[in-house]
């Protein structure tokens, strides 16, 4: 079963043929100012928030996320550390 819109009847005459010419591109227009709007308030909230995250960072501050849960008093900075798993070179590798 196929779903089929109705055939579009345009109207013949030249004075409704413009008015809905003018009325697409009002509304066409106002979905414009719209989207910049919107790209316009997004933009000044991440300047913002940006401003604030370095303004909270330049006073000494750390990100919330970037402390750790468990400080000690030795740490090096040119210590690497992580979770390592030993490959072993005798055993085959199959592809």
């Amino acid at each position: 079963m196929r779903f089929v819109f109705p055939p579009v009847r345009r109207s013949r005459n030249p004075l409704a043929r413009a008015l809905s010419v003018v009325a697409g591109l009002a509304v066409l227009g106002v979905l414009l100012v719209f989207g910049v709007v919107v790209i316009g308030v997004l933009l000044a909230g991440g300047l913002v928030f940006l401003a604030v995250r370095q303004w909270k960072l330049a006073r000494g501050g750390r990100p919330a996320a970037a402390q750790p849960s468990v400080t000690r008093p030795t740490d090096d900075p040119k210590v690497l550390e992580g979770e390592f798993v030993v490959i072993h070179q005798r055993d085959p590798v199959h592809h």
